[in-house]
């Protein structure tokens, strides 16, 4: 139970194969289930710099990796990342909510995780710590293995470059209250480069990005029209098309595995191009 970062980063040099631990809600499931024994367990609960958050300059947000979904729920944190503060809304129960942490999320990596297609909008980093290195990678590179953990290494930090601009994150669990996501979106503007930025999850193992639409619909947005009522001026048919394009992109057709298969992927696709709309039409208000 080490009480700073560098007693932990230590700790994991003098112990291979040790695990640190938060708030353990995806790792006693991996356990429970005979998918994980770990030689120890690093516990970083008395930690205390790692469960707040703070601005660096350049219009940054720094987030502990301790940070709890319960926490980063409350008002003052949802007005600086709403879209992350909805994620954490709906990640699970309370008793889930209150333990579970950004870092876990984000270490865990799992599919359905609700704040990473979030991350990965917002093109968020981490700082992963080691005896004597710090080194930052983006979160996309840390979940798709282009750049992933290495041994010894513990994520400290995210860092989360605050837009100022309207973000959105919606998901489908085909249930009522805090369940699993099926599938989910988190869409953001990106007004000063005039862009969208949209990523997709529990679709794939890994949040997607479908760059071709998120390009093709910034440029059907007037970007400096308004209204009547304010919203940001786009066609109707243009914020349909979006849907299907985003879904079209992200969950490949299914037929392929026999019409079971192709009907699911078919229902996979509706749901996203649905969330996918939906979102950027909240975006624009």
């Amino acid at each position: 139970m080490p009480a700073s970062v560098d007693e932990a980063v230590e700790a994991l040099a003098v112990t291979p194969g040790a695990v640190p631990v938060a708030g353990a809600t995806d790792l006693m499931e991996a356990v429970n289930a005979g998918r994980l024994r770990p030689g120890a367990l690093i516990g970083l609960g008395r930690i205390t710099e790692l469960r707040g958050w703070r601005y660096e300059d350049g219009g940054t947000a720094v987030l502990g990796a301790g940070l709890t979904h319960a926490r980063m729920d409350r008002p003052d944190f949802a007005a600086l990342i709403p879209a992350l503060a909805d994620a954490a809304r709906t990640a699970g129960p309370p008793q889930v909510r209150n333990v579970g942490t950004l870092g876990g999320n984000i270490a865990t990596g799992a599919p359905a995780g609700d704040t990473l297609p979030v991350l990965a909008a917002l093109e968020a980093t981490a700082t992963l710590a080691r005896p004597g290195a710090v080194r930052d990678v983006p979160i996309s590179h840390l979940l798709t293995g282009l750049d992933p953990l290495r041994p010894g290494e513990l994520l400290t930090w995210v860092r989360v470059p605050l837009l100022h601009a309207p973000q959105v994150f919606l998901k489908s669990t085909g249930r009522s209250g805090p369940a699993r996501a099926a599938a989910s979106v988190a869409l953001v503007l990106d007004p000063a480069r005039r862009g969208v930025r949209c990523a997709v999850g529990a679709v794939a193992p890994v949040p997607l990005r479908p760059l071709e639409a998120e390009n093709w619909v910034a440029g059907c947005i007037d970007w400096d029209a308004r209204g009547a009522d304010g919203a940001v001026l786009i066609d109707p048919a243009a914020l349909a098309a979006f849907g299907e394009y985003v879904a079209g992109a992200c969950v490949p057709e299914g037929g392929a595995h026999g019409e079971g298969a192709g009907a699911d992927a078919a229902r996979l696709r509706r749901t996203v191009a649905v969330l996918a709309r939906r979102a950027l039409g909240r975006a624009l208000k």
